[in-house]
């Protein structure tokens, strides 16, 4: 079963906002085995959604549109529906009645007619009811054929879809059954892997296919399958899993599903009642972000400071001015002096510091571009490395802040 998703605006195509809702929808109907043909976006133009809306119906047997649902005029997607579908609009009482509690509740402003017309809908339309806005989701059907309006507003899209949607999708169709699994390495390029397990690929049953998906510094190995009998795909999943973990021991780190580094860093810390402070230059603050992205990282993350120009380095984390002058500041020698230092300042079990040239320019130091150095301290000792994450800014960045939960992670594993 195919799905095509149509996303309606004008903010899209003009790159004001990133389309997050397909990425959303298309993950979401993997999960139940309905397979994306096509993700379509279209102005707020009649002709153009009537366009897509025939070719969708073509091409797919579900479509999900989101978009175009709002009380003002631009908002064209229930009139264009309409057309579609040889249909006139209706008052729905259900509808009024929820826009009229939400804006009671939550809005300041008087409900207007405009808000009023949201509880307009297609006479044909099953009306999804959206608890979190004032636009309800619309469900048609035309010549065996599915349509799912949904509003654009990414929560109250994902709170329908789940809500609303998929039970339904799941009573009306006999759908496959789909289950991923994604293992996390970190330190071996995708070429580099791919040699180490290549007869293992070779020998995966026709049900199951093997993703790789490269990130600078880590590569996610994502088991794929899709078949009728749960509990065959179950089994084999494990069995394959099974053969290829100890042909990737070394450079494994946990599944995806499951958790990121970062959280099985914290996860680790946790369990051994340690915790870490970070001082950052060139990586910017990206490593204490990924760091609370978790819930709960208050307990193994006592905090950090980006130490970005030369001066801070020296009046705030006390590294020795002599120290940079005969070393200079992108140097191993500087990066252990942060780390050591950071760990002190927070009174924390670990220290991390990168210090390095991100680009375009050198800065304070005639490091080449792409150098970073990062160090770990602990209360027994301190190392450090150097690497050259080339000379794209965001790479380098991105590159160094994976390279410290690598370097970090196997020094927590140390202790455990």
């Amino acid at each position: 079963m195919q799905a095509e998703i149509i996303t309606i605006g004008d903010e899209i195509l003009i790159g004001q906002i990133v389309d997050t809702n397909s990425a959303f929808l298309a993950k979401e109907f993997n999960k139940i085995g309905v397979s994306v043909y096509q993700i379509t976006s279209v102005q707020d133009d009649k002709i153009h959604i009537l366009k897509a809306l025939k070719e969708a119906e073509e091409n797919a047997d579900i479509v999900i549109i989101t978009g175009g649902l709002g009380p003002t005029k631009d908002d064209i997607t229930k009139l264009t529906i309409c057309e579609y579908f040889n249909d006139s609009l209706i008052e729905n009482k259900e509808v009024l009645a929820n826009v009229e509690a939400l804006f009671s509740k939550y809005i300041s402003t008087p409900i207007s007619d405009l808000n009023r017309q949201q509880a307009l809908v297609p006479s044909k339309a099953r009306v999804l009811m959206n608890r979190l806005g004032t636009a309800p989701g619309m469900w048609l059907e035309k010549n065996g054929k599915l349509f799912v309006s949904l509003p654009g507003v990414p929560y109250e899209m994902k709170a329908l879809i789940k809500n609303e949607v998929i039970p339904a999708l799941r009573s009306q169709f006999n759908f496959p059954y789909i289950k991923h699994k994604t293992l996390l390495t970190y330190g071996l390029g995708e070429s580099a892997i791919a040699n180490r397990i290549e007869g293992w690929e070779d020998a995966l049953p026709d049900f199951i296919k093997l993703a790789y998906l490269p990130n600078l510094g880590k590569v996610r190995l994502r088991l794929s399958g899709k078949t009728l009998d749960k509990s065959l795909l179950e089994t084999e999943l494990e069995k394959q899993i099974g053969l290829l973990l100890p042909q990737i021991e070394d450079i494994f780190v946990g599944f995806e599903e499951e958790t990121s580094l970062e959280a099985i860093i914290g996860k680790q810390l946790t369990a051994l009642g340690k915790t870490v402070s970070v001082a950052e230059s060139c990586t910017g603050g990206q490593i204490a972000k990924a760091i609370t992205t978790n819930a709960g990282a208050s307990k193994y993350f006592k905090g950090g400071m980006v130490s970005y120009a030369t001066e801070s380095k020296v009046n705030i984390l006390d590294v020795s001015a002599k120290t940079i002058d005969v070393y200079s500041v992108v140097s191993k020698q500087v990066a252990e002096a942060m780390a050591m230092n950071v760990r002190k300042l927070f009174n924390s079990d670990f220290g991390v510091s990168t210090t390095g040239n991100a680009g375009p320019s050198k800065g304070d130091s005639d490091a080449e571009v792409g150098t970073v150095c990062i160090a770990i301290a602990t209360e027994s000792q301190v190392y450090s490395e150097v690497f050259n994450f080339g000379n794209h800014r965001d790479k380098v960045i991105i590159r160094a802040t994976n390279k410290v939960f690598e370097m970090l992670q196997k020094e927590i594993s140390k202790k455990s």
